[in-house]
C-alpha cells in the first residue's frame, strides 16, 4: 500500500480588504495558484521546510500551479458540436460521455448557483529539448528476445535491450487526479473561509479530470491557451505538456481576460500527418481511432485495422504533441518546470514481462493514472506492442516470441481478453491462425 500525504495546512487565506473586492480577490486568487510551493512539490510528495522556518514558508508559498485563470460559469458554446460528436459515435465505449451530458453542456448543473469558474494548469513536461522526450525510433534498437522470454509477473528493471512499451508522459507521473484536486481543495477552503456568515454560503465543487465539464473550453475562456487542432489546450509559452484542474464557485469573480487567447496553430497539419491511425482532423477527434482512447478506454479487443499501428504505446500517446511547433524549445524563454510529481518512475515499462502480469503486478504501479486500465488491458496492449516488433526479428528470436504468444492464444485458463489479443497478434503476424 503507497504511503499516505499527510493533511495539508490550510491555506492561507485573504486579508479582509482583499476579500471585499471581487477584482483583488480575482487576482489573489491567481497569484496563490501560480506561487511555488515549499519545497517545489505538491502536499504530501516532497518535503518542504522544518519547524519554525515551515510555518514562516508556508504563509508565503502557493499552490504551484503552471497557469492559473477565471472564467464565468456558463453555458457551452460548443453544445451542438458535442451532440453531433456523440451521435456519431466518436466517443466509442466512453458511455459516460452521453449519460452525464447535463453538466457538460452547463456547468452551473453540476453546482447550484455557480457563477465563476477558476481554472488551472498543471505542467507534467516541458518543451522539447528541456525535459528531453523518449524518441520513438529508439524504443526497438538491438532488440534481443531469446534471453527474456520469461514469464515474470513483476515489474521490474528490464534487462539491456528488452522491448519496450512506452506510456505517455503525464501518466509517468504521481496521479494527477490526486495531486491536483489536494491542493485545490486548499484554495477551495480558504475561499468558503472568506466569510462564514455569508446567507446563502459560499460553495465551491473542486474537479481534476473528475466531474463531467468541458475543461477545455472553460480553460480557453480563463485565458489559459486554446484548443489545438488535435484538440488539446495549447498555451503560447507552455505549450500543451499539461493537465487542467478547476473549482466552480458561487462567488462572484471577474474573469482574467476578456478575450480568449488567440489560435495560433494557422496552417500547420502536423498533429494530422503524424497520427498512425488517421483519428485527428482539424479540431476534431474521432476517439475509436486513438491511441491513447484504445489503450486506456477501450476494453474489449482493438479492432484488426487499429491494431497493428498502436505500435509501442502501452498506455496513452504522445505523438501529436511531440511533432506539435508549439512544444519545441523556445530559445532563452522563461517558462514554468514541471512540478516534482513529474518524476518518471515508470516512462517505459519491459513488454515481455508486460505478458505475464497479475493484479499484483499492476498494484506495484502505485498512485498511477496507469490504474485506469486494467491488468488485462495493459497485456492486451503489451501484445500489440510486440506484434510490430514480431517482423524484424532474427528467425530465432522471433520463433521464441511466437512460442510465448501461442503458448497465451491456447490456454482456456487464460484471460479471454489476452487470449483473443494473442491470436489477433499471430493472425496479423501471418503466423498459424490460434484455434
Amino acid at each position: 500500500m503507497p504511503k499516505r500525504a499527510p493533511n495539508p495546512e490550510p491555506l492561507p487565506g485573504p486579508s479582509a480588504q482583499v476579500a471585499g473586492d471581487p477584482a483583488a480577490l480575482a487576482a489573489w486568487i491567481v497569484d496563490v495558484c501560480t506561487r511555488p510551493m515549499p519545497g517545489g512539490g505538491p502536499e504530501g510528495e516532497r518535503g518542504g521546510e522544518r519547524g519554525g522556518e515551515r510555518a514562516v514558508a508556508r504563509r508565503e508559498t502557493g499552490l504551484g500551479f503552471a497557469l492559473a485563470g477565471i472564467a464565468r460559469a456558463e453555458p457551452s458554446q460548443r453544445a451542438d458540436e458535442l451532440r453531433a460528436w456523440l451521435a456519431a459515435g466518436k466517443h466509442g465505449e466512453m458511455a459516460f460521455l452521453a449519460d452525464q451530458l447535463a453538466p457538460r453542456l452547463d456547468c452551473r448543473a453540476e453546482l447550484h448557483g455557480a457563477v465563476s469558474i477558476i481554472m488551472v494548469a498543471d505542467v507534467y513536461a516541458g518543451r522539447a529539448g528541456v525535459d528531453g522526450p523518449t524518441q520513438p525510433d529508439t524504443m526497438w534498437d538491438d532488440v534481443s528476445i531469446t534471453p527474456s522470454v520469461g514469464q515474470s509477473s513483476q515489474p521490474t528493471t528490464p534487462a539491456p535491450h528488452a522491448p519496450l512499451g512506452r506510456i505517455a508522459r503525464y501518466a509517468q507521473r504521481r496521479d494527477y487526479h490526486q495531486t491536483i484536486k489536494r491542493r485545490l481543495h486548499r484554495l477551495a477552503d480558504a475561499l468558503r473561509a472568506i466569510d462564514r456568515q455569508a446567507q446563502p454560503p459560499v460553495q465551491t465543487r473542486a474537479f481534476a479530470d473528475t466531474a463531467p465539464l468541458m475543461e477545455r473550453e472553460h480553460a480557453t475562456n480563463a485565458g489559459l491557451g486554446w484548443v489545438g487542432k488535435h484538440t488539446l489546450l495549447i498555451h503560447p509559452r507552455v505549450g500543451s505538456g499539461f493537465v487542467l484542474g478547476g473549482i466552480l464557485t458561487t462567488l462572484d469573480l471577474p474573469p482574467t481576460r476578456d478575450q480568449p487567447i488567440a489560435d495560433a496553430c494557422g496552417t500547420c497539419t502536423r498533429c494530422i500527418d503524424a497520427c498512425p491511425t488517421g483519428a485527428i482532423t482539424p479540431y476534431s477527434l474521432d476517439a475509436r481511432r486513438c491511441i491513447s482512447y484504445l489503450t486506456i478506454e477501450h476494453r474489449s479487443l482493438i479492432p484488426d485495422d487499429l491494431a497493428p499501428h498502436v505500435g509501442p504505446w502501452v498506455f496513452g500517446c504522445d505523438i501529436c504533441q511531440e511533432v506539435c511547433p508549439h512544444n519545441s524549445p523556445r530559445g532563452l524563454m522563461a517558462m514554468p518546470a514541471p512540478t516534482p510529481s513529474a518524476a518518471r518512475p515508470h516512462a517505459t515499462l519491459p513488454l515481455l514481462e508486460m505478458l505475464g502480469w497479475t493484479d499484483e503486478s499492476r498494484s506495484r504501479l502505485g498512485v498511477s493514472a496507469m490504474k485506469r486500465a486494467t491488468t488485462s488491458m495493459l497485456r492486451r496492449n503489451a501484445l500489440l506492442g510486440l506484434l510490430a516488433l514480431l517482423p524484424t526479428l532474427p528467425t530465432a528470436d522471433g520463433q521464441a516470441l511466437r512460442t510465448r504468444i501461442e503458448s497465451i492464444a491456447t490456454d482456456d485458463t487464460e484471460d479471454h481478453l489476452v487470449r483473443a489479443t494473442a491470436r489477433q497478434v499471430l493472425r496479423l503476424a501471418g503466423g498459424q491462425k490460434a484455434t
